[in-house]
């Protein structure tokens, strides 16, 4: 059983040995976001860089100058919340050829507490720009996300969970073509969209609503920017209905994107959106965390019942 987080890690070991540009820089989180791994194969091209985020994320920008490829490991929360400064001005502004790895997000984090917990990470890096967002569904894609980040010129935060994900449906991800969005499941009754680990959980809630007659369509964003909109309005075509739901604020990430998207389209279709409110995410299991801000399967395909049942007759 392997963690996002150590098939991140083994992917770039593993990319390290053909690539000398490729160094890690980690912020005295390297055991919990498995950058150790890295640092144990390649001791003289890992920097342990403390807790000074800021620092690191200047040190990378100034590596990458050289020649090199700086991989930024640390905590989503510190990332996108304590270092977001830096990163502005040193990696987007400057386009540096800087790639950030935030671990630890969305909801399934809760015994951690607020301050290493945050539900906010899509919605301030999507508004940067010349920022590539990424966010892998399960390890296949996590595996090439990165392999295609470490060939990209340009600056690129992925964010990753800390759990071991399910598998995506389908063939596992061999290639990563940035901005496309993947049909996983057909429907014609609801069309639900959602993105990172919160898409098998979404998938397992499309299930369940089959079982009551509801057809969904499940379309999983593994790139949130950049988006190709042109497909994703194709995708969401003669919907009647389109419900994100994602892991994090619904205010700037996910939902607010597919909702800006289609309200500047001809399609006049219904948005609903599920995801984390106007809060903080309390402490808790993440079952119990997923049942209380309603994102456990259970509760999602709940929540799409009502709504779909408020839909007028066709």
């Amino acid at each position: 059983m392997t963690t996002m987080r150590e098939a991140w890690a083994n992917t770039l070991v593993k990319l390290a040995a053909d690539d000398q540009r490729t160094v890690v820089l980690d912020a005295d989180l390297a055991t919990s976001t498995r950058a150790d791994l890295f640092a144990v194969a390649y001791p003289e091209r890992f920097f342990q860089m403390g807790i000074a985020e800021q620092n690191m994320v200047g040190a990378a920008a100034g590596i990458s100058t050289m020649g090199f490829v700086p991989w930024i490991s640390s905590f989503g929360v510190f990332l996108s919340n304590r270092a977001l400064d830096a990163i502005r001005m040193l990696v987007a502004q400057c386009k540096a050829n800087v790639k950030m790895v935030g671990s630890y997000t969305g909801v399934c984090f809760g015994m951690a507490g607020k301050t290493h917990h945050d539900h906010a990470d899509l919605t301030i890096l999507r508004a940067m720009p010349n920022l590539v967002l990424l966010t892998p569904g399960d390890n296949a894609e996590c595996v090439a996300m990165t392999r295609w980040a470490n060939a990209y010129q340009g600056p690129v935060y992925m964010r990753m969970i800390r759990e071991q994900p399910a598998d995506l449906p389908g063939e596992p991800m061999a290639e990563f073509f940035p901005g496309l969005p993947r049909v996983l499941r057909e429907g014609a009754d609801v069309t639900l969209i959602s993105t990172a680990s919160q898409t098998a959980r979404v998938l397992d809630a499309a299930e369940r609503l089959a079982a009551g007659g509801i057809a969904a369509k499940v379309i999983h964003i593994p790139c949130i920017k950049p988006l190709d909109t042109a497909k994703l309005l194709a995708a969401c075509e003669g919907a009647p209905l389109v419900i994100t739901v994602e892991d994090q604020s619904i205010y700037g990430g996910l939902g607010g994107m597919v909702a800006e998207i289609l309200a500047e389209s001809d399609n006049t279709v219904r948005v609903k959106r599920i995801g984390l409110q106007d809060t903080w995410v309390g402490c808790g299991s993440n079952d119990y965390l997923l049942d209380h801000y309603g994102l456990s399967p259970d509760a999602v395909a709940e929540k799409v019942r009502q709504w779909v049942r408020g839909l007028p007759a066709r």
